[in-house]
């Protein structure tokens, strides 16, 4: 039986970029907070000195194991799912710092389109214009009311960028100037402005200067040592929750973190409608614990969001027969089509491609959201065009010869030395809708190591992510060309998912909007049906806007955070989606 701990006013499940953002608010308020992490304890030490690619890149030593814990996939409503087990093809984040532990560090808003995006599409373009098997929705939240979060998450994270001269004016700087512009990255934006588009150095979450930020956090300027995607960083200088708001929130005494402790249920009084708790096991010791609590925060990834709901029996699930209930509806996210673009070969230029980091790029915005005309495309949506410079290690600049090439010997090893310095990779990353027929639920064949049912992810693509996907293709070929490839080869378009979840960005399920019977949570996150559960984090995604999906998890983490305030302020009421804005410094 489990054994029943010390009430607090919050319980947080996650210590990623959600749970750290609300942890750390709360804890600053003054309120008694446990957050609860599935996997171990890190800190920025851990890393000091590791720069192993074998140990990061190719054997995924920091995320999380699929041998016990993994979701079953499927294309068809039909078809029986199958168990993801290779990390190749799904890295999810673990330890305390979560997916944004590895994340590379592309920082966008999205655009007041993605927000609105079906009131602005039938406004522009007709109701015809959206396929009748789209679950397209508004968000309930408008970019206006989302700026003001924004500007709390990049400063948090010290986010170095420059204006796009496409998105609307901010209302304040970055925090940080933008990161170096590269041979490469000059090319790009020579070759974009010939075009008539309109280049802009990407917004990073890798520091560019010695930057203190709000809560005296101390974040150091990077080093272009290429280790930032899927490593944690050596130097302090990227923006993740390790260097950020996990040590702000560990600074008070009111807040504690406990991990190894992996909740399988949210404790759910139904004669009340209310959460009074979550249920966790201590994989240290097998122990089960009941942590009550006057608001619980589900601020884990998309998928552990979605599993405990279900699992919990929370909220009515979604059923793709009837196309009635919330939970696990419209999930989406990143999949292999949305990074789909081309490759160039250069004969007479050669770049210094060792040199790098996560977000160091440049990037188009116009062909994102709706900034150019889709009268005749048969596609809504759209997404950023990016060169990176990631910077090269031994193993990934070993086989960058052209596609033509042999896979072994002389001609294969002289093509992949040549063009080593040579090669360059431009691409779409559009967005991805949501469906009738994608949805999350409870698997009926395989469990986990505690007998719980593992979630089952049921997706395949529509028409708008194919011919999204052709048309990014082409105008990455376009770019690629003007910039003087002397080869340039294309990517393809997938016929279907091909059950390969290495994006990491999968986001719905849990879905925000201002109507109860197609949103399971408000503008706050906060579950209409259970106004004490607040769910956080991409999870609450209607549909996968323009662009990588960490700014606006970290910035609906902070609205969340003054949501669950003001509940435990005015005693228990709920807080409507359209409330008008409180003071977020007494958060």
């Amino acid at each position: 039986m489990a054994e029943q701990l010390e009430k607090v006013d919050v319980v947080v499940v996650g210590m990623g970029w959600a749970g750290g953002v609300v942890s750390a608010e709360l804890a600053k308020a003054g309120r008694s907070v446990v957050a609860l992490e599935k996997g171990n304890s890190k800190t920025r030490s851990d890393f000091i000195g590791v720069k192993d690619e074998l140990r990061f890149d190719n054997r995924y030593h920091i995320m999380q194991s699929l041998a016990n814990d993994t979701v079953t996939s499927r294309n068809e409503i039909d078809e029986t799912a199958l168990p993801i087990r290779t990390p190749g093809e799904m890295q999810l984040g673990i330890d305390v710092g979560g997916a944004s532990l590895h994340w590379a560090g592309a920082t966008y808003r999205y655009w007041p389109y993605d927000f609105e995006i079906r009131s602005q599409t039938i406004e522009r373009y007709g109701e015809d214009k959206i396929p009748d098997d789209m679950n397209l929705q508004d968000w309930g939240i408008t970019y206006e009311e989302m700026e003001p979060y924004y500007e709390m998450w990049e400063n948090t994270a010290g986010i170095s960028g420059e204006q796009d001269p496409l998105a609307p004016e901010r209302a304040m700087p970055w925090p940080n100037p933008p990161m170096k512009e590269t041979p490469s990255l000059k090319l790009f934006k020579e070759a974009t402005a010939n075009l008539g588009l309109h280049p802009f150095q990407l917004a990073a979450g890798n520091m560019t200067q010695n930057y203190t930020n709000p809560d005296g956090e101390q974040l150091n300027q990077c080093m272009y040592c290429s280790f930032c995607t899927r490593a944690g960083c050596d130097f302090d200088a990227k923006s993740d929750p390790l260097a950020t708001v996990v040590p702000t929130a560990l600074r008070h005494d009111n807040f504690e973190l406990r991990t190894r402790a992996n909740v399988r249920r949210v404790l759910y009084d139904e004669d009340n409608n209310r959460a009074t708790g979550v249920m966790y096991t201590d994989e240290t010791t097998g122990e089960d614990f009941e942590q009550p609590a006057d608001v619980v925060v589900l601020a884990a990834f998309a998928f552990t969001n979605n599993r405990l709901l279900l699992l919990s029996e929370i909220g009515e699930p979604y059923d793709p027969e009837t196309r009635e209930g919330v939970i696990g509806r419209s999930f989406n996210g990143q999949y292999n089509h949305a990074f789909n673009g081309a490759s160039g070969y250069f004969e007479d230029k050669q770049f210094n491609l060792f040199m790098g980091a996560g977000a160091l790029g440049a990037v188009v915005n116009d062909y994102a959201a709706d900034n150019f005309d889709h009268s005749d495309l048969d596609f809504i949506g759209g997404g950023a065009i990016e060169l990176r410079q990631y910077g090269y290690a031994a193993i990934s600049s070993s086989n960058n010869a052209p596609g033509d090439t042999p896979n072994w010997g002389q001609e294969y090893k002289e093509q992949s030395l040549k063009y080593a310095y040579r090669k360059l990779t431009i691409w779409y990353t559009a967005t991805a809708m949501s469906y009738w027929h994608n949805f999350v639920d409870l698997d009926p064949t395989y469990e986990d190591e505690y007998g719980d049912p593992l979630l089952r992810v049921t997706y395949k693509f529509g028409d708008n992510e194919r011919n999204i996907a052709a048309f990014g293709i082409e105008r990455c070929r376009e770019i690629m060309e003007e910039m003087g490839a002397d080869i340039v080869e294309e990517g393809s378009v997938p016929e279907e998912f091909n059950h390969v979840y290495s994006g990491g960005h999968y986001t719905g399920g849990v879905a925000m909007g201002d109507d109860p019977e197609t949103s399971a949570v408000n503008s706050y996150l906060q579950m209409w049906d259970v106004d004490n559960l607040f769910v956080v984090g991409g999870s609450a995604f209607p549909q996968f806007g323009s662009h990588h999906p960490t700014p606006t998890i970290g910035a609906l983490a902070y609205r969340a955070a003054e949501g669950i305030e003001m509940y435990l302020e005015d005693e228990g009421q709920l807080v409507e989606a359209n409330a008008s804005s409180r003071n977020r410094a007494n958060v």
